[in-house]
């Protein structure tokens, strides 16, 4: 394919996705309170935890202006348009690298990615489940005996907790992108052991960057999972190198084998044209 056909390529994949996107969006409007009650649930329940230990705490979320509940619908159907969706923008992902494979390759990258989306949602699970302890360190600075009032806005929650999630759920397809590289034969197995101790201290840094909290707990329930899956898509690689060497070793042996029956045979003529002689 030239440079202008991948281009071509790559808005139509971008296409689908946008167009999947919407279309869920347009599905999950019509549940916009039953979503809205989900979504906000973890705020009310850090405000709830917070109480119990300063029970002169006042926090809520607020909308300003006309057009707030409105654009506050339309970013909630969009956050769980987008989780909805994501099967389909994966698999565009997927399916728009995967030309640039070789047979192998794509039999294995196909079984690869499928973890893709259990990987994502598992991921954003972990960063609605972490959402509570999140908002309940950031608004316990709130200052106490002042008479203050934090009054979040929720069109801000909203874009602190997409923030939050997606990290979260991206965050969980580094293991799988370093399996991808090593299916492609980009990272052996061998170099990630080399390098293990590296890639973890990428991910803690990673984590404290990614987060949009300071607290150190939300950094690690983010970089121990990750942790996690890299040390298993470590043995996962190793589990693949083996078989490709044994492959590579079956191929060596048979085109061997191959050879040494043409090189009898040509000896073979040999011998019967010297008889003749």
């Amino acid at each position: 394919m030239t440079l202008f056909e991948h281009l071509a390529e790559l808005r139509y994949r971008l296409v689908i996705c946008v167009l999947a996107i919407l279309v869920a969006s347009i599905a999950c409007f019509a549940f916009n309170q039953p979503l809205l009650d989900l979504i906000t649930a973890p705020y009310h329940q850090a405000i709830n935890a917070l109480k119990i230990e300063r029970p002169d705490i006042s926090a809520q979320l607020v909308l300003n202006g006309v057009s707030s509940p409105f654009t506050m619908s339309l970013a909630v159907a969009g956050l769980a348009g987008l989780i909805i969706s994501s099967p389909v923008w994966l698999y565009q992902i997927w399916a728009f690298i995967v030309p640039g494979l070789l047979a192998k390759e794509k039999k294995w990258s196909l079984i690869v990615v499928g973890a893709a989306v259990p990987l994502f949602l598992l991921g954003v699970g972990m960063g609605y489940f972490v959402m509570p302890q999140a908002i309940k360190i950031l608004i316990g600075f709130t200052p106490e005996g002042a008479g203050i009032s934090n009054l979040q806005s929720l069109q801000d929650f909203l874009g602190f907790m997409i923030r939050l999630m997606v990290i979260f759920g991206l965050a969980f397809e580094i293991p799988l992108f370093i399996v991808m590289l090593n299916v492609v034969g980009v990272l052996p197995a061998k170099m990630i052991s080399k390098y293990r101790a590296y890639i973890i201290f990428a991910m803690f840094v990673f984590a404290a960057i990614a987060t949009p909290t300071p607290d150190a707990f939300t950094m690690l329930l983010l970089a121990l999972p990750m942790t996690v899956l890299v040390i298993i898509s470590e043995f996962i690689a190793y589990a693949l190198d083996r078989r490709k060497g044994k492959l590579d070793r079956s191929e060596d042996s048979v085109d061997h084998s191959v050879d040494d029956d043409a090189a009898l045979l040509a000896l073979e003529a040999d011998d019967t044209g010297d008889e003749k002689k």
